[in-house]
């Protein structure tokens, strides 16, 4: 837009954070003292919000950004600051005229870590220009580096998806059993999303199998009937994408090729 903040000596000026989760919640927050509706958004006021300075770059290193706020929100609480909801979420921070509602953004990354601390929290950001340091070249290795029915992989996932309920937790090894769900060793390395409960839109990951239980990273506080989607893993290797898949012409590694060890190996005499 074209508006220029802070040419006037008093301008009506607050500044406002918008949140996007993997999950699909959108959470606006304004450092004014009353809500905000502007960009098609309801932003909560926030006073205790307070933003850090922002340092934008002229080339290509990342931008540094950091918020600090204190938990006055139930939009923003601790216990889904601790469970994760909000690692990896988009963030815009910019400036809003509270009386025109002519808005900037200053600043857009996504939240790489959450610290809470004395009934607060500082999420520190990290600019979208980090992007730029990811290597585009793709390095040689002997699993495949294709994301499961992802990418070239081209496998359909709702060939691998399962819908299923909840009937049993073991809170102790953060392990779920699933009504239905007799073969657990296939969703190993895969993902599971709670589709309802207070867990509803978190995805965690299956690290492990027991029998019909499923070893997750964090299972504690769902509860028994908690419907989920399961998606099947895949250990990316050739057996495995060749043998259970049979997609081995889409494999993306080189499991044959030599490894450094041929560096230090020398002729022998027979």
């Amino acid at each position: 837009m074209s508006r220029v903040f802070f040419q006037r000596e008093l301008e009506g000026v607050a500044t406002f954070w918008r949140i996007r989760r993997t999950d699909g919640v959108a959470i606006g927050l304004t450092s004014h003292d009353r809500d905000l509706w502007f960009d098609g958004m309801r932003h909560l006021g926030s006073p205790g919000m307070v933003p850090s300075a922002i340092r934008r770059t002229a080339d290509f290193s990342a931008d540094s950004a950091e918020v600090q706020g204190a938990l006055t929100h139930d939009s923003i609480d601790a216990a889904d600051l601790a469970a994760g909801r909000f690692d990896g979420a988009r963030v815009e921070i910019g400036l809003v005229d509270w009386e025109t509602l002519e808005s900037a953004i200053l600043y857009r990354g996504t939240i790489g870590g959450v610290a809470e601390e004395a009934g607060g929290y500082q999420a520190e950001l990290e600019s979208i220009k980090a992007k730029l340091e990811a290597d585009p070249v793709p390095r040689t290795s002997p699993t495949c580096r294709a994301q499961f029915c992802g990418p070239g992989c081209t496998l359909n996932p709702v060939r691998f998806t399962h819908e299923a309920v909840l009937a049993e937790v073991d809170d102790q090894r953060d392990a779920v059993r699933f009504t239905g769900v007799a073969t657990a060793e296939k969703f190993v390395d895969g993902t599971l999303r709670w589709i309802d409960g207070e867990a509803a839109g978190r995805s965690v990951e299956v690290v492990d199998a027991d029998g019909e239980w499923l070893l997750l990273e964090q299972a504690a506080g769902i509860a028994a009937g908690t419907r989920a989607v399961l998606r099947e893993g895949c250990d990316h290797t050739l057996a495995t994408c060749r043998d259970r898949f049979g997609n081995a012409v889409n494999f993306r590694g080189e499991p044959f090729l030599p490894g450094n060890d041929m560096l230090a190996r020398y002729p022998q005499s027979q």
